[in-house]
């Protein structure tokens, strides 16, 4: 028997159900809104090429980083590139993720999540997601002089 998991009957649906399935924890529910051939470029760099690879991360991540966390959705907004083509821009905040370490509480995280969608069979599925941390007051990243990424504000 097979379980069936929402699906998204437009594009805008994406990050809620996104969302939904982060909420429960649910890596196969959340490898669903990806084609088999997806793409997905995490926070820190990693690239993943297929729905399994995905969904693995994302399991890994809900079993050991996120198990007590809670994602929001803030703001969607949607360009069409075409009538089955899509890039679906979503504000989210994180809170409450595992420490790395005991005497760790970690932060509020922003993030802004791209998605770009394709309509096939009369719904959406996630092509690519790229999910990029918000860093308050930065401009952009540096590496200093002991090879420490950074993140920067330049004069206004």
């Amino acid at each position: 028997m097979s379980i069936s998991y929402k699906v998204a009957t437009e594009p805008g649906e994406i990050p809620a159900l996104f969302v939904d399935a982060w909420m429960e924890k649910d890596a196969d529910y959340l490898a669903s809104l990806f084609s088999v051939n997806a793409e997905f470029v995490n926070v820190v760099g990693l690239w993943w090429h297929n729905r399994e690879d995905i969904r693995k991360a994302h399991a890994f991540g809900f079993e050991k980083i996120f198990s007590e966390s809670n994602l929001r959705l803030m703001e969607t907004s949607v360009k069409y590139l075409n009538d089955d083509i899509a890039v679906v821009h979503a504000r989210m905040r994180l809170k409450d993720q595992t420490p790395s370490k005991a005497d760790e509480t970690p932060s509020i995280r922003q993030n802004i999540f791209s998605f770009v969608v394709k309509k096939s069979d009369d719904k959406w599925m996630c092509e690519s997601a790229h999910n990029t941390d918000i860093i308050p007051g930065a401009d952009t990243n540096l590496v200093d002089e002991n090879g420490k990424l950074k993140s920067v504000k330049y004069g206004t």
